[in-house]
């Protein structure tokens, strides 16, 4: 397959043994990454994020923009299985973890088989996920909305403001 690039989000609410606190392991799972082949073209700042549901302690998220010349399919499998070398097992969904690393977005555009929907299919509902994407590739465009990464960040922020509490009286 020819050289293509790929969106990936990382997150991590849990300490590793070896790696320490949940932004260093992020940092880790990157060169461990790169080790295997995998072109590190750009990732972003690491953000403390709240949890989502029952995972408890905040996560530390980024995005990275990676080129490789794996499909999607073999990209996943390379996640996966760095996932399972920094300890990580399966879990409930939302639920604390040591790594996750997910394919975000394609260069080819979007893309369909068993285990693997690209564009991520909550990508869009996630601040998490849109803040530090939007940091590396903002005008990169959603292939199922066509609306950039930006345009996305400011839907979702819109729609936050809309439904966030009134300030409460002085």
């Amino acid at each position: 397959m020819a050289r293509t690039s790929y969106a990936i989000g990382l997150g991590s609410n849990r300490r590793h043994g070896r790696h320490g606190a949940p932004a260093a392991t992020l940092r880790a799972a990157t060169e461990a990454l790169r080790e295997r082949g995998v072109e590190i073209v750009a990732m972003s700042q690491v953000r403390r994020t709240p949890a989502l549901g029952p995972a408890g302690r905040s996560f530390a998220n980024a995005a990275m923009l990676v080129t490789s010349d794996l499909d999607p399919l073999e990209l996943l499998a390379e996640l996966k299985d760095l996932e399972r070398s920094f300890g990580r097992r399966g879990s409930r969904r939302w639920g604390p973890r040591v790594i996750d690393l997910d394919i975000l977005l394609w260069s080819e555009g979007a893309y369909e088989a068993p285990g693997l929907v690209i564009p991520h299919a909550e990508m869009r509902e996630r601040a998490f996920v849109l803040d530090p994407l939007s940091e590396l590739v903002p005008a990169w465009r959603d292939p199922l909305t066509r609306l950039t990464v930006r345009q996305l960040r400011a839907r979702l922020a819109s729609r936050r403001a809309l439904t966030a509490p009134p300030p409460a009286p002085r």
